[in-house]
């Protein structure tokens, strides 16, 4: 079995294995009894999507799992088919009022109220392959057991028939503190926690009022306090839906891309970019002191002006993974946009 390629960076680890789908599910029969992995979901007027949903991970080969779903919506709908779901299978789910504040809201209720243990995210409308939570255990498992390690994947997208476009390339450059500055790159529906990492995003989330996106938190806590972030590049583990009511989508395409262009001249980046920094102040006592000084020296390249504050973030090497998408964000970073 080829192993995981490893690579180190000076603010934060990552590990991206190829093909790490043939570690599968048998790695936890092994140990005798399979690890139970909680799975949190958020619900927003999903009754559409969610029998497909459901149905995925009564399919999943690591069969030690359970549902929280957290309902946001105004209306009984998905309340009401999560709820005979819970009936006909019992022990498998449990079912809470969300905040009803929005979307990343949502998953960090969840986060601050989940058990012990290894912790995965979902989606109400997507469609996972049957390994998924195998392979997610399998990667982790490799990982030394008292450190916080994140697993994310590749996804396929899809509009519910057809696929939609190849699965997004593999990553090209290491994962740490630096890249999730400027970027993120855990798809939020592939993630999976092992137990420290949940303990750590469930203390962060205590005092954690607010965030851009809940993945894009989790890439930056977990890289900033000294953590692993194992990317798996093998094969896509969901079909991710598109569809008019996502919630962030997948953002491929040369609509997308002129969207975000646009989103940029307008400010949208820069105000993400300050709701990272105020979550990330939050948990900033969690962060190594390398970490937190980079972060600090952050901040502070974005109150400059001009060229001065292109220096500085040079300086820092803060980078995404590809050299087109860096140079987009020294662009923005130019017109003042960040």
């Amino acid at each position: 079995m080829e192993q995981p390629r490893s690579t180190s960076h000076p603010l934060g680890d990552c590990l991206r294995p190829c093909r790490t789908h043939r570690l599968e599910w048998k790695e936890s029969r092994q140990q005798g009894v399979m690890d139970t992995i909680t799975i949190l979901m958020g619900v927003y007027e999903g009754g559409d999507f969610l029998p497909e949903q459901l149905a995925s991970m009564l399919g999943q080969t690591h069969s030690a799992w359970h549902l929280i779903a957290s309902d946001d919506s105004p209306v009984d709908d998905s309340r009401h088919l999560l709820k005979r779901f819970s009936q006909e299978h019992s022990g498998r789910m449990s079912l809470v009022r969300g905040p009803g504040v929005g979307f990343s809201a949502n998953y960090l209720s969840l986060l601050r109220a989940a058990p012990s243990g290894y912790v995965a995210l979902a989606d109400q409308d997507d469609v996972w392959h049957p390994d998924k939570l195998a392979r997610a255990h399998a990667a982790l498992a490799t990982l030394p057991a008292g450190r916080p390690a994140l697993y994310c994947a590749r996804v396929q997208p899809w509009d519910g028939a057809v696929p939609l476009g190849a699965p997004a390339r593999a990553l090209a450059r290491p994962l740490g503190f630096a890249n999730a500055l400027i970027e993120n790159v855990a798809v939020g529906n592939t993630i999976v926690l092992n137990p420290p990492a949940a303990d750590l995003a469930r203390q962060a989330a205590q005092h954690t009022t607010q965030v851009f996106a809940h993945d894009w938190w989790l890439y930056q806590l977990i890289t900033g306090t000294g953590g692993i972030v194992y990317h798996d590049d093998g094969p896509p583990v969901l079909l991710y839906r598109q569809h008019g009511g996502n919630a962030i989508g997948s953002g491929r395409g040369i609509v997308a891309q002129l969207r975000r262009k646009s989103g940029v001249l307008r400010g949208a980046f820069a105000q993400r970019l300050s709701l990272n920094a105020d979550a990330l102040e939050q948990s900033r006592a969690l962060l190594t002191p390398e970490n937190r000084t980079l972060f600090d020296a952050f901040e502070t390249a974005r109150a400059q002006s001009g060229t001065a504050r292109l220096w500085q973030l040079a300086r820092l090497g803060v980078y995404r993974q590809r050299p087109l998408k860096t140079a987009g964000f020294f662009g923005a970073a130019a017109l003042g946009r960040i």
